[in-house]
C-alpha cells in the first residue's frame, strides 16, 4: 500500500526542513503543493524531482480523486502546502481524510508552524491557547469570532493579511479596551522577521502608520479567567413557547428544555411556566 505523508515545510528559513522532510521529498513520486511555483524552488534546492501537482483550497473532488488513484497505484504522495504544516488554515484536511477512509497510511512529517513559532516567542501562556486562523474580513461570522476571542481565558492566535493588520487591531481596542497585551509575529525565520509585543492600542496605533507586509501571526493575551456562562433565558423560552404550541404538556416541555440547553430542570420549569 502506497502512503500519503503530511509534510511540514518552512516558514521561510529552508535550513528548518527536517532531513527526514527532505529524504521523503526526494524519495516520494508524487508531490502535492498548495502552489506549485513556490514547492518548485524547494524541490530544486534538494535535487528532488517527484512529478508536482497542483492541490488547493479550489482544487476540487477530481482533484482529490486523482491523487487516490495515484496511491491506488502503488506511488506514494507527499502533501505540502506553501509553507509550515499541511492542514493548519490550509488545504489539506479533505485530502487527508479521503485517504485515510480509502485504507491508505497516512503518515505526518512533523515541522515548522507559524502558531507555535510565534507561541513559543511571544511570552504569553502557551500551556493552552485557542487558534482561530484568519477572521472573516466582515459581518456576523467575523463579529462572533472576535467576540470569542476577546471573553476567550486563554491567549488566542490569528493569521492576518498585513494589509488588514491595523483594522483588525482597531476592532479588538474596541471589544477589549486599549490595555491587553497583543503580539505580532511578522515574517518569522525570514530576512525581516519581527516580534512586536505591546498593548492593542499601542500597536494598533504603531501599525495604522507603519504598513506591515509579510506573513502575520497574531497574539491576544487571554482574561485569565472563565468566561462566563451564556444567558440561555431567552434561547429557553423560545424553545419552550415552540413546544407548547406544538402539543407537549409544560413537564415535558421542560425536559425538553433542560436537555437542549443544558439547564437545571427548575430553572426550565420556571420558563415554561412563567409562559
Amino acid at each position: 500500500m502506497a502512503t500519503l505523508y503530511v509534510v511540514a515545510t518552512p516558514l521561510g528559513n529552508l535550513a528548518d526542513l527536517s532531513p527526514r522532510a527532505a529524504d521523503c521529498l526526494r524519495q516520494v513520486a508524487v508531490v502535492a503543493a498548495e502552489d506549485t511555483r513556490r514547492t518548485r524552488g524547494l524541490l530544486a534546492h534538494l535535487g528532488a524531482h517527484p512529478q508536482l501537482l497542483s492541490f488547493h483550497a479550489h482544487s476540487g473532488r477530481g482533484r482529490t480523486e486523482a491523487l487516490l488513484g495515484m496511491l491506488a497505484d502503488g506511488r506514494d504522495v507527499a502533501l505540502v502546502t506553501d509553507a509550515g504544516t499541511p492542514g493548519v488554515s490550509d488545504p489539506g484536511p479533505d485530502l487527508v481524510s479521503a485517504a485515510r477512509d480509502a485504507g491508505f497510511s497516512v503518515v505526518p512529517l512533523p515541522g515548522a508552524s507559524a502558531v507555535t513559532a510565534a507561541l513559543s516567542a511571544s511570552g504569553l501562556p502557551a500551556d493552552r491557547y485557542l487558534f482561530l486562523g484568519f477572521m472573516p474580513r466582515k459581518g456576523a461570522e467575523r463579529a462572533r469570532l472576535l467576540a470569542r476571542a476577546c471573553a476567550e481565558e486563554w491567549t488566542v492566535v490569528f493569521f492576518e493579511a498585513p494589509g488588514r493588520l491595523a483594522a483588525l487591531l482597531r476592532d479588538l481596542v474596541a471589544l477589549v479596551g486599549p490595555d491587553r497585551r497583543v503580539v505580532v509575529a511578522r515574517e518569522l525565520t525570514k530576512l525581516h522577521e519581527e516580534l512586536r509585543a505591546g498593548t492593542v492600542l499601542e500597536l494598533g496605533d504603531y501599525y495604522s502608520q507603519e504598513a506591515p507586509k509579510g506573513e502575520v501571526t497574531v497574539l491576544l493575551a487571554g482574561t485569565g479567567e472563565p468566561a462566563p456562562p451564556p444567558d440561555r433565558t431567552a434561547e429557553g423560552r423560545a424553545l419552550a413557547r415552540q413546544l407548547l404550541d406544538g402539543g407537549a404538556t409544560r413537564r415535558e416541555a421542560a425536559q425538553r428544555v433542560a436537555a437542549e440547553l443544558g439547564l437545571a430542570r427548575n430553572e426550565a420549569y420556571r420558563l415554561v411556566t412563567e409562559l
